[in-house]
C-alpha cells in the first residue's frame, strides 16, 4: 500500500474508532442523563400520558388530572381550590415544570420512584396502567380555610403548627394564583404565566416560607426567652432595671416606646404585655449581642428550614454595632423572619421550651396505597428550659387576657399571644406590616401555635395594629384546631 492510500485508511480507522466511541459515550455514559433531560420531548410525553397521583390532605385530594386535546400530553395538572392550597401543592406545568411538594415528590406523584419499582414491575406484569402515587400532608384543611379567608385580599401569610410534632396545619400566603392556570400548554397557559410574572404583587411568591420581614415586637419574645435563658431575670414578676427615659449604647438618641406606657422599671410580665421597647432593647444591650445570636438561632435564626419545600432562612445579624443590636432585640434594625420562623417561636414556648422540626408530609404512599415512607417527628432544638417556658407562657397569656393581643381570646381556651407593627421604608414611610403570633392550650396540651403577618393592612403604628388585624385571624384558626380535635 503506497503512503497515501496508508494516511487515509488511517484517517478512515480513525473516524471509525471516534464514532464507536461517541455512540457508547451517548448509549451509556449520558443515557440516563439524555433520558430525563426535560428538552427531550419523549420525557414529557412519558410524564403526562397517565394520570399524576394526588396531593391529600385530611383524606381528600387537592388535586386531580384532566385530558387534554390538541396536544401529546395526554393529561394535565389540576387543583381543587387552588389558591388557596398553592403555597402547599405548588404547581405542575406541562411547560414550565413544577415547585413545592409537586417537585420535591415528583417521583411518586408519577410512579417512577426507585422504591416504586416493585409496584411498577407487578403492574406490568398484571397489565395494568402506570400509576402515580399519593403524597399525604400534614394540612389541616378547616385552618387553612380559615387562614386564606382571613387575609383576605390583603397581602400576608399564616403559618399554623402542632407543637408536640411539629406537623404544618395551616400555610396561606395571599395574593395567590391558581395553578390550573398554567398547567397545560395552551396560549391561555402562556399568557397566565406572564401575567402572573409580572405581577407586582408577586402571587406566585410564597410569603410564609420565601418572604423576610421585621417581626416588630413579636421578637420580644426571643428576647424575654435570652433574658430568662442567661438568668438576667428570673422573676417575671420582679422590677427590671430599666430606666425612662432610656438611652441607646453610644448613642445621644434615647429608644421610644409607643405611648404612654408604665415601662419604668417594669416587671418581664408587663413589659411584654404593654409592649416596652425600653425594657427589651436594654435587655439586649446587657446581654451583649452574641449571646442574643445565639438564643435567636435556638429557634431556628440564621439557618434555612427544610419542609421540605425550602424557607429562606431569618436573620439576627452576627455583627451589628451595640445600637443595632439593642434596636434588633425589639424586632427592628436588620432583623428579618418568616412567617414559619415566628410560628416555630410560638411552638417551641407552648411545647415547653422543646422546638420540633416544621414538616408538611406526613406519608408517602405507592398507587395501591401501601405506604412507602412515613415521617417521625424530629427534635430540632431547646431554645428554652421547661420552667422558663413556663414562666414566658405565663406572660403570653397575660397579653390575650388583658394586654394588645386580646381579639384573640377563645372561650374556654388558655391562649398566649404577642402582637408587632414592624416600621419598614425608608424613614418608616410605607405601611406597617401587622403582627401576630399565638398558641391555643386545652387540658390536652397546647394542638396549635399560629403567627400570622400582613402586609398591607391600614395599620397606625403601635402594637394595637397587630392585635387589630392579625389576632384575628390567628383566633379564626387556632379555633378551626380545637373544633377538629374535639
Amino acid at each position: 500500500m503506497n503512503k497515501p492510500l496508508r494516511r487515509v485508511a488511517i484517517f478512515c480507522g480513525l473516524l471509525v474508532l471516534a464514532l464507536m466511541v461517541r455512540a457508547n459515550w451517548v448509549q451509556f455514559v449520558q443515557a440516563d442523563e439524555l433520558k430525563t433531560h426535560d428538552k427531550n420531548r419523549r420525557v414529557g410525553i412519558e410524564r403526562y400520558s397517565q394520570k399524576r397521583g394526588n396531593i391529600i390532605v385530611d383524606g381528600q385530594p387537592i388535586t386531580g388530572s384532566t385530558a387534554t386535546n390538541g396536544t401529546d400530553f395526554k393529561y394535565k395538572r389540576t387543583y381543587k381550590d387552588g389558591p388557596m392550597w398553592a403555597p402547599v401543592t405548588g404547581y405542575a406545568s406541562q411547560v414550565y415544570g413544577s415547585n413545592q411538594l409537586e417537585k420535591l415528590n415528583d417521583g411518586i406523584l408519577t410512579g417512577d420512584d426507585d422504591t416504586l419499582f416493585f409496584n411498577r414491575t407487578i403492574d406490568m406484569v398484571t397489565g395494568k396502567e402506570k400509576r402515580g402515587g399519593q403524597v399525604v400532608s400534614t394540612l389541616n384543611a378547616d385552618a387553612q380555610k380559615a387562614a386564606f379567608q382571613g387575609l383576605g385580599d390583603k397581602k400576608g401569610a399564616v403559618v399554623a403548627l402542632e407543637p408536640k410534632t411539629g406537623a404544618i396545619l395551616a400555610l396561606a400566603s395571599t395574593p395567590s394564583y391558581d395553578p390550573s392556570r398554567i398547567a397545560g400548554s395552551s396560549k391561555s397557559d402562556e399568557k397566565a404565566w406572564i401575567e402572573l410574572n409580572k405581577d407586582e404583587d408577586k402571587p406566585m411568591v410564597n410569603r410564609a416560607l420565601r418572604e423576610t420581614y421585621p417581626p416588630g415586637s413579636t421578637f420580644k419574645v426571643v428576647t424575654a426567652a435570652a433574658a430568662l435563658e442567661n438568668g438576667l431575670y428570673t422573676d417575671i414578676d420582679a422590677p427590671t432595671n430599666t430606666p425612662l427615659p432610656w438611652q441607646l449604647p453610644l448613642s445621644s438618641k434615647n429608644l421610644e416606646n409607643e405611648g404612654d406606657i408604665p415601662c419604668k422599671n417594669a416587671t418581664l410580665r408587663v413589659a411584654l404585655q404593654v409592649s416596652c421597647n425600653t425594657v427589651f432593647g436594654k435587655i439586649g444591650a446587657d446581654l451583649k449581642r452574641d449571646k442574643m445570636v445565639e438564643q435567636a438561632e435556638k429557634f431556628g435564626f440564621n439557618d434555612e428550614v427544610l419542609t421540605p419545600v425550602r424557607a429562606d432562612k431569618s436573620v439576627y445579624d452576627k455583627t451589628m454595632d451595640p445600637p443595632g443590636n439593642a434596636l434588633s432585640s425589639i424586632g427592628q434594625f436588620n432583623t428579618a423572619t418568616t412567617p414559619l420562623q415566628m410560628a416555630m417561636v410560638a411552638s417551641a414556648v407552648a411545647n415547653d421550651g422543646k422546638l420540633m422540626k416544621p414538616y408538611m408530609v406526613d406519608e408517602l404512599r405507592a398507587p395501591n396505597l401501601t405506604k412507602v415512607e412515613q415521617h417521625t417527628p424530629e427534635e430540632m432544638s431547646q431554645p428554652l428550659q421547661p420552667g422558663n417556658a413556663q414562666k414566658l407562657q405565663e406572660m403570653m397569656e397575660t397579653v390575650v387576657k388583658e394586654g394588645t393581643g386580646t381579639k384573640a381570646q377563645i372561650p374556654g381556651v388558655t391562649v398566649g399571644g404577642k402582637t408587632g407593627t414592624a416600621q419598614h421604608g425608608v424613614d418608616n414611610s410605607e405601611k406597617p406590616y401587622a403582627w401576630f403570633i399565638s398558641y391555643a392550650k386545652t387540658d390536652e396540651g397546647s394542638p396549635v401555635a399560629v403567627a400570622v403577618v400582613v402586609e398591607d393592612g391600614s395599620a397606625s403604628r403601635d402594637d394595637i395594629s397587630g392585635g387589630g388585624l392579625a389576632a384575628p385571624i390567628a383566633q379564626n384558626v387556632m379555633e378551626a384546631v380545637i373544633s377538629g380535635n374535639k
